[in-house]
Formats: C-alpha cells, sequence, structure tokens
C-alpha cells in the first residue's frame, strides 16, 4: 500500500467516481476554479469541466435545493457545505425534504445527494465555525452520516455514500486532513454499518469516532504499558451504526468509556449508552463513562480550547475510573 494523507484520499475518492459515472456532478462554494479552501478538489475542474464541477453562489439551502434537484433527474450530486456550522443554514432541505422524499414515494423516487462538509473544531476558528453535532442528525431517519477517522476510511466511506441511493453526510475532519495513512492502490470500498476495531484488549471498550479515534488509540497504547488491555471500537458510521459490534465489545470487556467531540449532553454518547442499556446492561461490571466536549461553545482563545476537546489525558483518566 501507498501511504497518501485525508486529503488526497478524499479527492481520489470524487476522481474515481466521476471517471466512473458520468452522472456524479460536485457542487459548492469555491471547489472549481478556486479548488475548495482546503484544496479538496484541486484539479477536478481540470479534468471534468464546469459542468460536472459547478461554483454555487453563497447559499447553503440552495446548494443542497438544487443537488436535491437533481438527484431526482439521475445524477449523483456531490455537495460540499463549507463548515459543519453551516449545515443550519440548508436544513429546510436537508431534513424536512431530502430524507424523506424515497419515504413519501413508497420507494419510487431516489435522492442519492452525499454532502461533504468539515468541522473546524480544534483549528481555534471560534464558536461559529468550530461546531460539530452528530447527534442532532443521527435524529432524522433516511439520513446516512460517515465519520472516517482515517484516509483508507475517507475513500472507501466517500465511494460507498456516493454510490448508494441513501442521502449521506460525509462528516470531514478539517485535524486530519494532512495526517497520512496506507491505502490500496486497487478499488477501496467501505461498508456502512460495519465499525473497526482499531486495538483489541479485555478490560475496557473505548468507542471513539472521527478524530477521537488517534487519541484513544494513543491513550490505549500508555494504558497498554500499565497493563490495561483496551479494545478501541471506531464505528465509522453512526448512521447505520454497527450495533452488534458496540454489544460484543461490551460482552467482552465489561466496561465502557465513549470519546466524543461533541458537547456532551443528547450527544452521541447518549445514544450508544442507550444502545447498552436496552440490550447489554447486564454485561456491564462498572458504569458507562461519557469523555466529551462540555455544553457550552468552542472557545476561540487557544488554552482553553486544548481544555474543552477531549485529550488523551482524560480518556486515560476515565477508563482507570472504572478499572483500577
Amino acid at each position: 500500500m501507498r501511504e497518501i494523507t485525508y486529503a488526497q484520499a478524499i479527492n481520489e475518492a470524487m476522481r474515481e467516481e466521476m471517471r466512473r459515472d458520468e452522472n456524479v456532478i460536485l457542487m459548492g462554494e469555491d471547489i472549481a476554479i478556486f479548488g475548495g479552501i482546503f484544496s479538496i478538489t484541486k484539479g477536478l475542474l481540470e479534468e471534468f469541466g464546469p459542468e460536472r464541477v459547478i461554483d454555487m453562489p453563497i447559499s447553503e439551502n440552495a446548494i443542497i435545493g438544487a443537488a436535491l434537484g437533481a438527484s431526482l433527474l439521475g445524477l449523483r450530486p456531490v455537495a460540499e457545505i463549507m463548515y459543519w456550522d453551516f449545515l443550519n443554514e440548508c436544513n429546510d432541505q436537508l431534513v424536512n425534504h431530502l430524507p424523506k422524499i424515497r419515504f413519501m414515494s413508497g420507494g419510487k423516487l431516489k435522492t442519492p445527494v452525499t454532502i461533504r462538509t468539515q468541522y473546524s473544531l480544534g483549528r481555534y476558528t471560534g464558536a461559529q465555525h468550530s461546531q460539530f453535532f452528530p447527534a442532532f442528525y443521527m435524529n432524522i431517519p433516511g439520513l446516512y452520516i460517515a465519520v472516517p477517522s482515517t484516509p483508507h476510511d475517507a475513500k472507501g466511506l466517500l465511494k460507498t455514500a456516493i454510490r448508494g441511493d441513501t442521502p449521506t453526510i460525509f462528516a470531514e475532519c478539517a485535524q486530519l486532513y494532512r495526517v497520512k495513512g496506507q491505502v490500496p492502490d486497487e478499488e477501496c470500498l467501505v461498508p456502512f454499518g460495519k465499525a473497526d476495531i482499531k486495538t483489541e484488549g479485555n478490560d475496557v471498550t473505548v468507542f471513539a469516532f472521527s478524530f477521537m479515534v488517534s487519541k484513544a488509540m494513543a491513550a490505549a497504547e500508555k494504558l497498554r504499558n500499565e497493563g490495561i488491555g483496551v479494545r478501541v471500537v471506531d464505528p465509522r458510521t453512526l448512521n447505520p451504526i454497527d450495533k452488534e459490534c458496540l454489544i460484543d465489545s461490551v460482552k467482552k470487556t465489561g466496561r465502557l468509556v465513549i470519546v466524543e467531540p461533541d458537547c456532551k449532553t443528547a450527544g452521541v454518547g447518549a445514544e450508544i449508552s442507550a444502545i447498552i442499556a436496552e440490550e447489554a446492561v447486564e454485561y456491564l461490571d462498572a458504569p458507562i463513562i461519557r469523555v466529551a466536549a462540555p455544553d457550552f461553545p468552542a472557545p476561540f482563545a487557544p488554552p482553553l480550547l486544548d481544555q474543552y476537546i477531549p485529550s488523551e489525558e482524560t480518556i486515560i483518566e476515565a477508563v482507570k475510573k472504572i478499572v483500577i
């Protein structure tokens, strides 16, 4: 395998799918001539032209509305929303229409739209450019959510999303764009709803997603040196979620720590806790612990933001609280 960055993997996925299927188009602000604010779509305009790589006006609602209409006519739009925070601007299309049309038409109409967006938590961009609230969209039936943590999964999940018929929010993390990882030269598809076991261990399960996975793995390595075995589970998608893997892991270890970059109240961890409470509570040997961001907007000041985001140290502290 070769090593490429998370950003390169996303670019490759779009390029390969556009070559494979002429119905795949890209839409978004500054994605064509400029190549995107993070250069993720760089070079695609030159290869595929302005009819398939489309610069859109500064209107998130218009971007998703146009993508919705295009999908109903047989295209497979990949729509970029520049910041996760700006999903709020297109929630009428994203929540009220895009995920419901297939259900309301009895399956006769499909809306294969992939919404690429990124959250900049950890980049000191202030409260209005750092939000990450995936649990909000987990509550919307008919909407998939992918949260890749590695270049391999970024490429494989994006290709799966583009080929699928269910509208998908593809959540990229700007902190990961320059991170390198192994990606095969051959076809790379990652199925939705299939978690990945990052590290094995018998003492505690740590459920982590997106850029929390690398922190959980670093914490697991330190804990292993202290004789504590940590099983790190990366769900890869939050909807659908791999309940079987999660429950089997809790059965194996008897303990669960959930690490998430979103706010704690009613966050992803609350849903994961509920799944275990309903389906595997008898296997728990200790209370579930959630390690999450506190319930206030992300601060701008670097020292405050560094305390706001879960760290290796807070993960280690949480594990020791229920293991030792």
